[in-house]
């Protein structure tokens, strides 16, 4: 099996750290890493140029990652809801993706892509989700989603799966 060694220039889940050297396939590391700035070929040039800016590179992961802290601070709690028509068991008429989950997002005031919401399949029944989000390599905040036949129908879903503070003592 073939690979290629890189230096890592943010952190990456499963793979490694910033300044991790590590072995990846060559159309990952072509098609995604590269492309994204996210590593480079682990060269003698790129090792000394990774050695001589690794400073400014964990600064500016730091910011970001900081950034990222803060919006995930005002986003705890945020509950979006999606109207879809559904049968009469809860089966969807197609399908909730990320990207309509990104949308709602939006819709709700915060900046996020539909490769930040970490969903493994897309969703096909009605009912309420809690979605993680992931801001940052680092940071991931989760946002409860509604799926329902109406808005004032999600709305009643999201306040059935909330507890109050009497529920919670």
């Amino acid at each position: 099996m073939e690979s290629i060694k890189i230096i890592l220039l943010q952190r990456v889940a499963k793979l490694g750290q910033i300044g991790d050297i590590v072995n990846v396939k060559p159309g990952f590391a072509r098609n995604y890493l590269f492309p994204q700035k996210i590593a480079l070929r682990a060269t003698k040039g790129n090792m000394k140029y990774f050695d001589d800016k690794r400073a400014q590179i964990e600064a500016a992961n730091a910011e970001t990652r900081a950034e990222a802290q803060k919006i995930a601070e005002k986003m705890k709690g945020v509950s979006i809801s999606i109207v879809r028509q559904a049968s009469d068991k809860g089966q969807l008429y197609g399908s909730v993706t990320r990207r309509d989950i990104a949308n709602a997002i939006k819709n709700a005031g915060f900046i996020v892509t539909a490769g930040q919401v970490n969903l493994n399949a897309p969703i096909k029944l009605l009912g309420v989700y809690d979605v993680p989000i992931d801001l940052h390599p680092d940071v991931f905040v989760t946002v409860k989603l509604s799926i329902a036949k109406s808005e004032e129908e999600a709305l009643l879903k999201i306040e059935a799966e909330t507890p109050t503070e009497d529920q919670e003592a």
